[in-house]
């Protein structure tokens, strides 16, 4: 078993070393096609949002807490848009309804 970790570790050193390295070799002239641009413009964004999404609604150990702190988070974006707000409004909707669900 102690064997395979470091099989483990070199192979996935390798992936990500390819992953890297890669689009570094292929890609040698600039990418002029506009929808292909586009589309990696918003890569890191999606990415980040996939990645957080799953997180933000188990995070509060409660699906409806979490969904409801989504929501929360989302209106007082689009309203206002200010990251402090839209933190603080989050953790307050969560913290009310933890216990609201307490009392109930």
């Amino acid at each position: 078993m102690n064997n395979q970790v470091y099989l483990y570790i070199a192979v996935m050193a390798l992936a990500t070393y390819l992953v890297r390295m890669l689009p570094l070799v292929l890609l040698r002239k600039e990418i002029k096609n506009v929808y292909i641009r586009s589309f990696l413009h918003y890569v890191p964004y999606v990415t980040l949002a996939a990645m957080t999404f799953p997180a933000i609604i188990t995070a509060t150990g409660n699906l409806i807490s979490g969904v409801i702190g989504l929501l929360c988070a989302v209106i007082i974006a689009y309203v206002d848009g200010n990251l402090f707000k839209v933190s603080v409004g989050a953790c307050a909707a969560v913290y009310i309804v933890e216990l609201i669900m307490r009392l109930l």
